[in-house]
Parts: C-alpha cells; sequence; structure tokens
C-alpha cells in the first residue's frame, strides 16, 4: 500500500501521522501502542480512527503495506541472489508459513512463484 498524498492529507491529523509512523517503520516490530504512541493517541483512539476512515484495523493496514513492499521486491529481485524468506523478513514478517498464506490470499500466488518470474 502506498502513500497517496492528496487522499492522506483530507485524513485526521492523528491518522496521517499514524500512516506515516507505519510507512517510515513497517519494516520494525511495531504494536498497536507504537502507532498510537506516534499519533499522540491511545491505542483505542487510534483503532476507531482506522475503522472509521480505512476500514481496517491499524495492524492489517500494517499487514498490507508489508505484503505490498514483499510484493514489489519480490518482482524485482534476482533469484539467483534473493530468497522468499529473505525477503519476508527485511519487511517484517517474521514467520515465513504465515507470509506465503498471506502473500496467497492477496495476490493469488506463492510468493516463491513470483520471485522465479522476476
Amino acid at each position: 500500500m502506498q502513500r497517496d498524498e492528496k487522499a492522506t492529507t483530507t485524513k485526521p491529523r492523528m491518522l496521517r501521522r499514524a500512516l506515516d509512523f507505519i510507512h517510515d517503520n513497517a519494516q520494525y516490530e511495531i504494536s498497536i501502542r507504537d502507532i498510537a504512541a506516534a499519533s499522540d493517541v491511545t491505542p483505542r483512539a487510534i483503532q476507531y480512527a482506522f475503522r472509521e476512515h480505512l476500514d481496517l484495523t491499524p495492524l492489517e493496514y500494517l499487514r498490507r503495506v508489508r505484503l505490498e513492499r514483499a510484493h514489489r521486491e519480490l518482482k524485482s529481485a534476482d533469484p539467483a541472489q534473493d530468497t522468499v524468506t529473505s525477503i519476508a523478513g527485511r519487511c517484517g514478517f517474521s514467520h515465513h508459513g504465515r507470509f506465503s498464506s498471506a502473500y496467497k490470499q492477496v495476490f493469488g500466488t506463492e510468493p516463491s512463484r513470483t520471485l522465479r518470474s522476476s
């Protein structure tokens, strides 16, 4: 999920801060509390804002950002140099099986197939 600058400016300031924080830190272990703290609100307030404006939870949004990054990296990677596991790790996924399952659900193919076709 790439940043949409125009759409982002119409959202509340706390939500814009949360989105920026997620995009800037998606590769790290971050929690709802980290996202809320970066936005200067409570976890409940940030969850409400995400539901109201994006129809997602903050962690669902984070997962989408990570999956989009992994997809871009897999498409542009050299299969002789990169592995699915290393790309998934760089994008913030610590569990290979869950990453593969989520990737296939979103993109309709296995991450290894995307890597091989790059």
